[in-house]
């Protein structure tokens, strides 16, 4: 096992690796984006974050501003993943609440124009969370045939503040992998997951339905007849109960009126009661055919160039990190990467739960010395008022 681990390794292509690891050189590789006004624009620091037990080897990008749109990119050498495995792998911290903000990365072709990045820039493919009020996915997006193409499916992103590995595997049979921690979260057929090639099948259009076809399975009840004098029914009536004020002046007040209430015999609109239908057939099928817009394509998966890397959110409360971005054609690589920071998450909580044990403790401490004081002011005071007596 060991060995063939080793020979997968020393025949892995890395396009892209960064960990962070090199300090503040990562400002060199990362250019920020002048497309938004500089209020606008927020400014990615290097940290490692709340509960870090390595705070070297754990920093990485981190969005500090609230409200704000991080446009970053990085660019690396051209490569086609023809015929190839395409792996790429990051991991995301939420140290905040996340209301409304984006935590995907993008994969693009090279050329991109760094210093105008933005949201409009080309993209091959856009991974990763993505929270808004309710609505909380991790976005899959391939772009094919100059049209964005969203996973069918929703996948469920990790929601809490700790550290997670998101990873997705692009392979040439035209199948993918969506792994979270590990996890698969999404995996098939791109053709069966994504709107990319027209459907095989369409609706006949020689055929529709049948103009005698009965699709109600109910119907009124041919029988049941309204009462009579059921329209004579007032919805409203004078309150029989209202009596003319002592005070009204017909000269000052005009010529009084009862109000009126809800007739307590009123039934409403009468409608026939409802029967099953003898006719009912079903709910008509729209037959179809085979669809000639449909041609099979097995190069779903390709992308004649990659060559960046890109940051473009918005974030209304900041305070994410993105690490250990990697693009390689190996998924032993990836886990081999993944190895070494897999048990952050773990780490991260067990952290966060001595410090929320820690907080809870000095907040009962504090209610403790609070209720004593209450108690010995409460003696003194008894104290001070028999001393008077």
């Amino acid at each position: 096992m060991l060995l063939g681990l080793f020979f997968a390794l020393t025949f892995a292509t890395t396009y892209f690796k960064d960990d962070f690891s090199d300090g503040e050189a990562w400002s060199k590789r990362w250019v920020q984006s002048t497309n938004k006004p500089a209020d606008e624009r927020g400014s990615l620091t290097l940290e490692a974050g709340k509960w870090a037990t390595d705070v070297e080897a754990e920093k990485g990008i981190h969005t500090g501003e609230n409200a704000r749109f991080y446009h970053y990119s990085t660019t690396f050498p051209e490569f086609t993943n023809k015929d190839k495995t395409l792996v790429f792998q990051f991991t995301v911290k939420n140290e905040q609440t996340v209301d409304c903000g984006g935590m995907y990365l993008k994969l693009h072709p090279a050329g991109i124009d760094q210093a105008t990045y933005n949201g409009d820039t080309k993209y091959n493919i856009m991974f990763g969370p993505d929270f808004c009020g309710s609505t909380r996915r991790c976005h899959l997006i391939f772009n094919n045939r100059e049209k964005n193409h969203l996973i069918k499916n929703d996948i469920s992103p990790e929601s809490d503040t700790f550290t997670h590995t998101y990873r997705l595997v692009l392979k040439p049979d035209n199948t993918f992998d969506v792994t979270v921690d590990g996890v698969s979260k999404a995996s098939g057929q791109l053709e069966d997951n994504f709107d990319i090639l027209p459907p095989k099948k369409i609706n006949d259009p020689s055929k529709s339905k049948p103009s005698d076809w009965v699709d109600s399975p109910q119907m009124d009840d041919p029988e049941d007849k309204k009462p009579e004098g059921w329209d004579d029914i007032k919805e409203e009536i004078v309150d029989p109960d209202a009596t003319k004020p002592a005070d009204w002046d017909d000269e000052l007040d005009g010529e009084w009126a009862a109000p009126t209430i809800r007739n307590p015999e009123f039934k409403g609109k009468w409608s026939p009661k409802r029967i099953d239908n003898p006719l009912y057939k079903g709910p008509w099928e729209h037959p179809q055919i085979d669809n000639p817009e449909y041609k099979p394509d097995n190069t779903l998966y390709h992308y004649a160039s990659f060559g960046g890397v890109g940051l473009e959110v918005w974030q209304v409360t900041a305070g994410t990190t993105f690490d250990n971005i990697l693009v390689t054609d190996s998924v032993e690589e990836a886990d081999a990467a993944y190895e070494k920071f897999k048990g952050r998450k773990d780490q991260e909580s067990a952290l966060h739960k001595a410090e929320e044990e820690e907080r809870s403790k000095k907040l009962e401490a504090e209610a403790d010395k609070e209720r004593t004081d209450i108690k010995e002011d409460e003696a003194e005071d008894n104290d001070k008022e028999k001393a008077e007596l």
